[in-house]
């Protein structure tokens, strides 16, 4: 299974190179399934239920999210009615949503994406190790489902090592978002899982992590509130995570980290390019 993962959208410059590309994508290399963060696509905080059906028009499959998945009042309501759309699983009993995705293929195989919520400078969310035990004893890699993901929104880098050691073996990819930053740390660990701390954001990289440079400054050198902070609107790099599978064991093969367009651009998309 070939499975393509982008990382977190920010803001307008996100949102319009994702639907740009996305269906050559699939064509260029291949893909199986896409997977999409969303969680910073309307006007860097939160989404929409309209952004949300522009990225599956575009050719994503599921949608993840994060700490401002409920930034936007009006997803409330529609990401109890819509499957392909998941926020961390970790998140408060009672919560709307749902913290598990399912995306099956026309020939029948099968991944599940799992998110889960950091704890560490994120707030009070429930144990995302248990949870992620609990929800995989809901599945066999390799024998129930083809594939596992599982994207660990969170701000330290030690927590989402801890979390993808844990699941090593378990899952076929754990990928990190939430920072922004694409790392330089791309690896299948010992047990056969596929990691990465960051995938990278999916926006204008001229930027303080997706937002405008001079209001970002302003509130990180004051205690006066500054500016609204809002997305910077430059062109935008595409950062993503291209992952295969073996479909008989569900583990991974390779990991192959991507940055299309914009000022860390270093891939193409296809011979055109």
């Amino acid at each position: 299974m070939r499975i393509l993962y982008c990382g977190d959208v920010v803001g307008r410059a996100g949102r319009d190179v994702i639907t740009m590309a996305l269906p050559r994508l699939r064509a260029s290399h291949r893909l199986d399934v896409v997977v999409v963060n969303g969680e910073n696509a309307a006007g860097g905080f939160g989404l929409t239920p309209s952004i949300c059906d522009d990225f599956f028009e575009a050719g994503a499959d599921l949608v993840t999210t994060g700490n401002h998945v409920f930034d936007q009042r009006d997803i409330i309501g529609h990401i109890n009615k819509e499957t392909r759309l998941i926020r961390p699983l970790n998140m408060s009993e009672g919560t709307p949503g749902r913290g598990t995705g399912e995306v099956t293929m026309p020939d029948g195989r099968k991944l599940i994406v799992i998110q889960l919520m950091g704890r560490l400078f994120m707030g009070a969310y429930d144990d995302p190790f248990r949870a992620l035990d609990l929800e995989l004893s809901k599945h066999r890699l390799g024998q129930t489902v083809h594939a596992i993901m599982v994207d660990i929104h969170a701000e330290a880098t030690s927590e989402k090592l801890a979390i993808g050691h844990s699941a090593d073996g378990r899952v076929s990819l754990v990928a990190g978002t939430h920072t922004h930053v694409p790392t330089a740390d791309a690896q299948i660990l010992s047990g056969g899982t596929a990691y990465i701390t960051d995938v990278g954001m999916t926006g204008d990289y001229d930027s303080v992590i997706g937002m405008e440079k001079t209001a970002s400054m302003q509130r990180l050198r004051s205690h006066i509130p500054g500016p609204r902070m809002t997305p910077a609107l430059g062109e935008a790099t595409l950062c993503a995570v291209l992952v295969e599978t073996d479909d008989r064991t569900g583990l991974a093969l390779s990991i192959q980290p991507l940055k299309f367009f914009g000022r860390l651009g270093t891939d193409r998309i296809g011979e055109e390019e």
